[in-house]
């Protein structure tokens, strides 16, 4: 095993001729990058944050669905809404999060506990990335991980005022702080392409997203 990888890595080495590498060179070329991340960053399009994250999330590539609120106050009515019209009981597994269990809840049979074959859960990202269209969660006391992982829809409360434009943002917000045992970046439903092409939701979680965009003002 370890003949074949020596005479694996000897034609790389081979083929790359020899070439040396000038630390000082590349670490000055990351630091100009650096020094101007409007340069190698995309445009950021028309409209407001709000807009472009929108687009994105809903956008075939990612293909959540979204619905745009003006208080928090009015998520539950737009859960009920989403289950109604998708045929299912009005029965979530809610995200053990102070600003969710602060609504009225009265007309939904409510656990906290998420199983591992859950319909519908209910949860709160703490941001999302205009960019890519990619939500933020951070494991803690009041967020289990698998609660972003198990159910078949996966609704997802995202005020707007949490909104990044660029994912570097998102870095630059978390530098130097204490980061929870899991941080998941959650772009869309699961879906997989790799048995014959074929693209398959709900693989390896969520098959359907469905966004509550709260834009307070």
């Amino acid at each position: 095993m370890s003949n074949t990888r020596e005479a694996i890595l000897n034609q790389v080495r081979a083929a790359l001729g020899n070439r040396s590498v000038d630390a000082a060179s590349v670490r000055s070329a990351a630091q100009a990058l650096l020094a101007d991340p409007a340069a190698t960053r995309p445009a950021p399009g028309a409209g407001s944050l709000a807009d472009r994250f929108i687009e994105k999330v809903t956008s075939p590539r990612v293909a959540a669905s979204v619905t745009r609120l003006s208080a928090m106050a009015e998520v539950p009515a737009a859960v009920r809404d989403y289950l109604q019209a998708r045929g299912l009981l009005q029965s979530i597994a809610l995200q053990p999060n102070d600003a969710l269990r602060a609504l009225d809840w009265s007309a939904f049979e409510v656990h906290e506990t998420v199983a591992a074959k859950e319909p519908v859960a209910v949860g709160i990202a703490r941001w999302g990335i205009a960019e890519t269209g990619s939500l933020v969660f951070h494991s803690g006391s009041d967020l289990a991980v698998l609660g972003n992982f198990l159910p078949l829809h996966h609704i997802v409360v995202l005020p707007s005022q949490n909104l990044l434009p660029y994912l570097e943002d998102y870095a630059a917000l978390v530098a130097g702080q204490p980061m929870p045992r899991n941080v998941n970046l959650i772009t869309g439903a699961s879906g997989t392409t790799d048995i014959e092409g074929s693209l398959v939701l709900g693989a390896h979680g969520p098959r359907y997203l469905h966004l509550l965009v709260v834009e307070a003002r």
